[in-house]
């Protein structure tokens, strides 16, 4: 009898210099499959926690993508890059030597529910082309503002440094963040109030909904024992309950149950039996509507 194809969660520390498309191409090599996806994305410059999708573990991904997300960053203030980040060519080098007082008090100004413009060079697509590739075109492009919500915005450590013969100042922070928040922008956007210029000079992801860094294989070491099983991703990620054995064939069927007592009716559900994600559903008119059924 075959083997069941692999399913799950699989959470990986994604190194510095592969794009997460080619940390997903490894994970489908070491798995044997090519049912694989990403929730997320990282560029390449960046590193850390990249959550991955697994045969079925495919279908949680558009529920875990919209998870918030922690970033620990050093920036640099007094240089500014095309792509507001070390990787981008040198637009201007100001220098600068920015103060703790001044410096936190901006970063608080950026903190909560704020509009960002994007980074320029980003995977934002516009009239379906990528943002990056009408850079690298020639074309001037700018991104419009929209809204994002940074929970948390705290200075760690800060420096004066040289960097290049150039005076800056570096700071290393944590940002929390709802998807969509680009820490790039941040460094800009932090800079410019200061009135100088920012990149980013590091970038690190160390969570990303539910899953930390204690949860992340390197890519080399990728095996089908590193899967996260369905449920107990569920489980970390969003609002779920316990239906008993009589509702689980009813489930797989797709057969329209009575909402669960207890449960949020405002939100997306996972519907569990022991160690099983049989489906992720609504509350419509006092019963379950599926958004996917996952029982075998």
């Amino acid at each position: 009898m075959p083997s069941s194809p692999p399913r799950g969660i699989l959470v990986v520390d994604k190194p510095l210099g592969p794009s997460s498309h080619a940390v997903v191409a490894a994970a489908r090599k070491a798995l044997g499959t090519r049912k694989v996806g990403h929730a997320g994305t990282l560029d390449p410059a960046a590193g850390g926690v990249l959550v991955l999708g697994v045969g079925a573990g495919t279908r949680l991904l558009g529920y875990l993508a919209g998870d918030d997300k922690e970033y620990v960053s050093t920036f640099v203030l007094g240089i500014g890059t095309v792509t507001d980040d070390a990787q981008g060519e040198v637009t201007t080098a100001p220098g600068a030597d920015v103060d703790r007082v001044s410096l936190t008090s901006v970063m608080s100004r950026w903190t909560g529910d704020i509009l960002q413009r994007p980074s320029s060079v980003s995977a934002i697509k516009l009239d379906g082309r990528r943002a990056y590739d009408l850079v690298r075109s020639g074309e001037k492009v700018d991104l419009p503002v929209r809204p994002v919500r940074v929970s948390a915005f705290d200075l760690l450590e800060m420096k004066q440094e040289t960097q290049d013969g150039i005076p800056v100042t570096t700071a290393r922070v944590r940002v929390v963040g709802s998807a969509g928040t680009y820490v790039r922008a941040l460094a800009r956007d932090v800079a410019a109030d200061l009135g100088t210029v920012g990149h980013v000079r590091e970038l690190r992801r160390v969570r990303s909904g539910g899953f930390a860094e204690s949860d992340a294989v390197a890519p080399e070491l990728i095996t089908p024992a590193e899967l996260l099983t369905l449920a107990d991703a569920a489980r970390r990620s969003m609002a779920w309950v316990e239906v008993p054995a009589s509702r689980v064939e009813l489930i797989g069927h797709g057969v329209r149950i009575p909402w669960p007592e207890g449960a949020p009716e405002s939100e997306h559900v996972a519907l569990l039996h022991e160690e099983r994600l049989l489906a992720i559903a609504r509350c419509r008119d006092g019963h379950a509507a599926y958004a996917a059924v996952l029982a075998d």
